[in-house]
Formats: C-alpha cells, sequence, structure tokens
C-alpha cells in the first residue's frame, strides 16, 4: 500500500510540473509528428507526446494546404541583440532630427536679425 500511495503522489507531482511548463515545438519536430500522426493514428500520437487533439488537427490542416512551410512559426523572432541595436538607432535619429531642427532654426533667426553696428 504505501508504494502505490508513493506512486500517486509521483504521478500527481509530475502532471503538475507538466501542466507549468510550457513546451515549444521546431517546425521539424511538428513535421515528424504530424508525419507520426498520419501513419499511427492521431489518438495514439496526442497520448504519446501529451498533445491536445485541436493543436494536433490545427498542425496536420497546415501541412496540408501549406506543406513543410506551414509549420513554421507565423511570426519572426527577433535577435534581443538587433533588438537592442535597433532602439539604439531610432535613439540616434531622433538626436540628429532635433539637432538639425535646432539648426533650421538658428539660421532663420540669423536671417531674420538685422546687422547692427558694423564696424569698419
Amino acid at each position: 500500500m504505501a508504494g502505490q500511495t508513493c506512486q500517486n503522489s509521483l504521478v500527481l507531482l509530475h502532471s503538475d510540473i507538466m501542466s507549468k511548463i510550457r513546451r515549444s515545438f521546431t517546425p521539424e519536430d511538428r513535421y515528424s509528428i504530424v508525419q507520426e500522426a498520419i501513419r499511427d493514428g492521431h489518438a495514439d500520437t496526442c497520448r504519446k507526446y501529451n498533445l491536445s487533439p485541436s493543436l494536433l488537427r490545427k498542425w496536420r490542416l497546415k501541412y496540408l494546404s501549406k506543406g513543410k512551410e506551414g509549420l513554421k512559426d507565423s511570426y519572426s523572432r527577433i535577435d534581443p541583440q538587433l533588438r537592442t541595436l535597433e532602439e539604439e538607432n531610432e535613439r540616434l535619429k531622433r538626436i540628429v532630427a532635433k539637432q538639425a531642427l535646432e539648426l533650421e532654426i538658428k539660421s532663420e533667426l540669423l536671417k531674420k536679425t538685422p546687422l547692427q553696428f558694423r564696424r569698419s
């Protein structure tokens, strides 16, 4: 009895951990899972990989409509270093634009100001 209780608590602990972890599948993983589902059946594949049937159905429909390309992520992932560089680039562009505007305003003011006391 004590062994069975321990085993049940391990199963509960395992299910609690699995529910909190978000898994991500690469397009190659998705492709192999869809191929396996077509070959071996959807219910068995869903149980094996702990997937919901609706997710597997969505992957299968994407694969059938667009091929292997349909299983790729619909959004592109941006490298954090690239994002930092783009933000710095935008900041520097704003600084240059502000300085250009200040120079233009100063040159307009100089044109409007009459020359006083010209020394010979």
